[in-house]
């Protein structure tokens, strides 16, 4: 009996390990660097001749950035920018946004996230706006 129950329970255990396994997301930096670039600092270039390069901030400022989600001085979300909406109305002129239409928001964030973290001013490779 007393062997059963420990098996049961180490199934239990290896099962919620392979849930939350299967749960957690590896972001894909790369992925984030396309969609940066071609949407993130394309609309800023466009829009207000300034692109925000990925090391003009630190690994701190961005997370900030992204957790206070204040985008365009408050008057929207940054998360805004990467609904399936947004990235709809823009994918017929911009080829990152149709790329990655049916992309999770929440994936598609954590793979900036992760871009901008490896090239902000303190990051593992820091990188401009090219």
């Amino acid at each position: 009996m007393k062997g059963k129950l420990e098996l049961n329970v180490l199934v239990l255990v290896l099962g919620a390990g392979v849930i939350n396994a299967a749960q957690a997301y590896d972001s894909d930096w790369k992925r984030g660097r396309i969609y940066y670039r071609q949407v993130c600092t394309a609309c800023h270039t466009a829009e207000i001749k300034k692109p925000i390069a990925p090391n003009d901030r630190t690994m701190a400022e961005w997370a900030s950035y992204f957790q206070t989600d204040k985008h365009n001085k408050g008057k929207d979300t940054v998360k805004l920018y990467f609904s399936k909406q947004y990235r709809d109305s823009i994918k017929a002129k911009n080829a990152a946004a149709a790329k990655y239409a049916d992309l999770p928001e929440k994936d598609l964030i954590e793979d900036v996230k992760a871009f901008l973290h490896k090239s902000a001013k303190d990051g593992d490779a820091p990188a401009g706006c090219s």
